[in-house]
C-alpha cells in the first residue's frame, strides 16, 4: 500500500491527521484544518485532500 492511499483515506476520515501525516509538524496548514474540521466537516476534508494531493 502505497503512503499516498493511506493519507487520501485519513483525509476522508480524520483531516487534520492527514495533514499532520504530510507536513510532520503542527503548523498553520494544521490548525487551519483543525478549524475548517471544527466549522464543518467537508471544508476539512477538502483542504486535506488539497494539501495530500498537492
Amino acid at each position: 500500500m502505497d503512503n499516498k492511499v493511506l493519507q487520501v483515506i485519513a483525509a476522508l476520515l480524520v483531516p487534520p491527521l492527514a495533514v499532520y501525516m504530510k507536513n510532520r509538524k503542527f503548523d498553520g496548514t494544521f490548525w487551519l484544518n483543525i478549524v475548517l474540521t471544527m466549522m464543518f466537516d467537508v471544508p476539512g476534508v477538502l483542504h486535506a485532500l488539497y494539501v495530500v494531493l498537492k
